[in-house]
């Protein structure tokens, strides 16, 4: 008995009028859109210029789109060019049918074009899209759930994928391992892993790409290992399962090479981006301080050059005038000290007086004896 189960979704596609609005393609572009937000916040925080990771991606994601096609196309080539297949359907992107290998492979391509344009080293550029990259594939595996397609064995489990009986394309009806959803947490998990990685040990030269490409492959072999999808096997393994395995040892190679050739994590990750980011921040602070002296100093009507402003300034300047030093007061003469200075003065006094009383008296004796001349 069936306690529970994830559904699938009836349908795959709603019709707004002419136009078909489709489930995997809503995923697709959502991925691209975070794993773009993602990376250019980590460029930024690298030294590079904002905008620069959606530049470089209008060519990366068309590349990678033909790419992950093209490996699909060529590794299940049997619907579109075997016996009764369909040649047109190869361009049927919306049906689902896109391979992570060759999407991040001919990506690759267009992200190295892009750089080459700008000038940019491109195990930078990877490094800060690396787990955008992971959060894309995590959203976009959801595509598969509105197709209901690439689901793993049959189980019983709560968390079981409810599949819908189709004869037309031969799927049987029932509960299975949800795969895409495996897929999914997996590649959060990895997104995490890196992001923790690259702050813990300043990962740089294309190695947290690296770490990336590994922790997904491992994922990928036991989760492709479990689904039950027509495949091309090898010595009794599927075909992504040994690109997987393949993919991993060179990620793996390349980690430990490059770690030993050029350690650390690059200085500059594009010219002249630094540069520009210390002038801005300059002109902003140099901005700021004109503001606040503005604000700290006259008041506005002191600035708007009428008779309020001139009373302003005249307030502006009183408490300077108040600072001024005012001439020290002496102190006031006690009772005791004025009689002594009284006391002093008095001699001096004394002959001065008499000198003028023996003038006023020499004065008419004079007189008297030029009349007895006379």
């Amino acid at each position: 008995m069936e306690l529970a189960f994830i559904p699938s979704p009836s349908v795959g596609v709603v019709h707004l009028g002419p136009i078909p609005l489709r489930g995997y393609a809503f995923c697709i572009i959502i991925g691209v859109f975070v794993g773009v937000w993602l990376g250019n916040k980590r460029w930024v925080q690298r030294g590079g210029r904002s905008g620069t990771v959606a530049d470089i991606a209008v060519w990366a994601v068309p590349f990678g789109l033909v790419g992950g096609r093209l490996y699909h196309v060529i590794t299940t080539y049997e619907p579109y060019f075997g016996k009764d297949g369909h040649p047109l359907n190869a361009f049927k992107v919306w049906e689902g049918g896109l391979g992570i290998w060759g999407a991040v492979a001919l990506g690759a391509v267009g992200a190295w074009i892009g750089c080459r344009r700008r000038g940019i080293p491109l195990p930078a550029y990877a490094d800060a899209l690396a787990p955008g990259l992971a959060l894309g594939q995590a959203i976009g595996r959801w595509g598969n759930w509105f197709n209901q397609e690439l689901y793993g064995k049959p189980t019983d489990l709560p968390w079981a994928l409810k599949i819908s009986s189709d004869p037309a394309i031969g799927r049987v009806g029932g509960t299975y391992h949800p795969t895409f959803l495996y897929e999914c947490l997996w590649c959060i998990g990895v997104a995490a892993l890196v992001i923790w990685a690259d702050k813990r040990f300043r990962l740089g030269h294309g190695r947290a790409f690296a770490l990336y490409v590994a922790a997904y492959c491992a994922g990928r072999a036991w989760i492709e290992y479990m689904r039950v999808d027509e495949a091309h096997h090898i010595l009794g393994l599927r075909l992504n399962v040994w690109t997987a395995l393949i993919v991993f040892v060179l990620a793996v190679v390349y980690f430990v090479v490059s770690a030993k050739k050029v350690p650390g994590r690059e200085e500059v990750v594009e010219p002249g981006a630094l540069e520009e980011r210390a002038a801005a921040e300059a002109a902003a602070a140099g901005k700021k301080d004109e503001e606040g002296r503005s604000t700290d100093g006259a008041s506005p009507a002191a600035e708007d050059g009428d008779g309020d402003g001139d009373r302003a300034k005249v307030s502006v300047e009183k408490p300077a005038a108040k600072t001024e030093k005012k001439p020290e007061k002496k102190p006031e003469k006690t009772e005791q000290a004025a009689k002594a200075d009284e006391a002093e003065q008095a001699p001096a006094g004394k002959p001065e007086a008499a000198a003028a009383g023996e003038a006023a008296a020499e004065e008419p004796a004079a007189e008297a004896a030029d009349s007895k001349k006379a």
